[in-house]
């Protein structure tokens, strides 16, 4: 459970990640360069400390192995990131995120595969977010199929966050979260780097409103969000990381009410709840059974 310092990182990390998907969706940058800008930005913020951690962490030697970790979990986050900022264009941020959230039952489908146990609650948590991901996709599919295209980016964001997670935690095992953080981001960056000049044609040709939500992004999500996070990962059980993260869903959902208008389909709202009660399942059932 988190305690002391956690418990205000944990809060910063809310609010940083709750004000991602408002602001993905206010932004017109493509996708590739807006994932590049917002990944070297946390780069190098976080890269001074991180490089100074990195000296005496033998990552050529000892910790060889750590660093691999987090290239691989920064692969992962690239592939979040473009479901996820799809996902922000395409659909409601409502959705959106709570599509997104079903990352644990991802984590738990990973964790069998590995040869580990799920106890019977997180399985029940699971039909009832697959109850809500039908009540979500479906009504989407009524209205558009852009819809429908953005809530399965969305469902893939929520598989390669389970990715990343999994993937940081073994990094970090050994490996400060800092050293973590500037090889994880930098990976990201430099992935993006070369789809960004191929597919977008372009990364600095852009008005000063959306450097302004790039820099308000970078700020926010990257290092209150993720950073913040990943401080807490050290001490606290991911389970319940997890289920803190869920309040994401409704504060990003009211701030695309009053940032962008967006208004969704009540079915949508009884899918979103639907899917934090399976998730809370989930999150619950795992952290009984540790």
């Amino acid at each position: 459970m988190p305690q002391g310092r956690d418990i205000p990182l944990l809060l910063l990390g809310i609010i940083g990640i709750s004000i991602s998907g408002p602001l993905i969706a206010l932004s017109t940058m493509p996708i590739l360069t807006l994932i590049f800008w917002r990944n070297l930005g946390g780069t190098l913020l976080v890269a001074p400390f991180g490089i100074r951690n990195l000296r005496g962490e033998a990552i050529f030697s000892k910790n060889s192995r750590a660093a691999l970790w987090s290239i691989a979990a920064g692969i992962s986050l690239v592939a979040h990131f473009i479901g996820f900022f799809i996902a922000m264009r395409f659909t409601s941020v409502a959705a959106g995120t709570a599509l997104t959230a079903l990352q644990p039952l991802f984590t738990a489908y990973f964790m069998v595969r590995l040869g580990g146990h799920i106890p019977k609650r997180a399985w029940v948590g699971m039909i009832i977010s697959f109850s809500g991901v039908l009540i979500i996709t479906g009504i989407d599919f009524t209205i558009s199929t852009r819809a429908f295209v953005g809530d399965l980016a969305a469902i893939s964001s929520a598989i390669t966050a389970a990715l990343y997670v999994t993937f940081g935690a073994h990094a970090q095992r050994s490996l400060s979260t800092m050293s973590y953080a500037t090889i994880c981001y930098f990976t990201v960056a430099l992935s993006a780097l070369p789809l960004a000049l191929f597919i977008d044609g372009g990364l600095t040709s852009y008005p000063i409103h959306e450097w302004k939500v790039l820099i308000a992004l970078i700020f926010f999500a990257q290092i209150l969000g993720h950073t913040m996070y990943n401080l807490t990962l050290k001490r606290v059980s991911p389970a319940i990381v997890s289920m803190v993260v869920f309040f994401e869903v409704p504060i990003s959902a009211l701030l695309a009410i009053w940032w962008l208008g967006q208004r969704p389909h009540f079915g949508i709202w009884i899918g979103v709840v639907t899917i934090l009660i399976g998730s809370a399942f989930v999150v619950i059932g795992r952290t009984d059974e540790n």
